[in-house]
């Protein structure tokens, strides 16, 4: 074999292994991306879930508040009555 065809065969060889190293790098950035990507939404759902369950936080006291204020009308128009009734008297 002439060494002509031996340093073609080694040049091959060389561009080959380059080709595969390109190859396996590339597939495993893409993975990497991929879990990444995977990471971010799942943070993102939960942050909704967070968010959902501080809004119903809030709906809960809003309707805490809207019986109190309920209870307190009521309570004002019974005393408004009473007053009314006294003086009536």
């Amino acid at each position: 074999m002439s060494t002509l065809a031996v340093i073609a065969i080694v040049i091959g060889a060389l561009i080959v292994l380059a080709i595969v190293v390109s190859a396996a790098r590339r597939a495993g950035r893409r993975r990497e991306v991929g879990q990444v990507q995977t990471e971010a939404q799942h943070d993102d759902a939960r942050h909704h879930r967070e968010r959902a369950e501080d809004h119903r936080t809030e709906a809960a006291i809003a309707e805490e508040r809207a019986k109190r204020a309920n209870v307190e009308a009521e309570l004002d128009e019974e005393r408004a009555g009473q007053r009314e009734r006294q003086l009536d008297d």
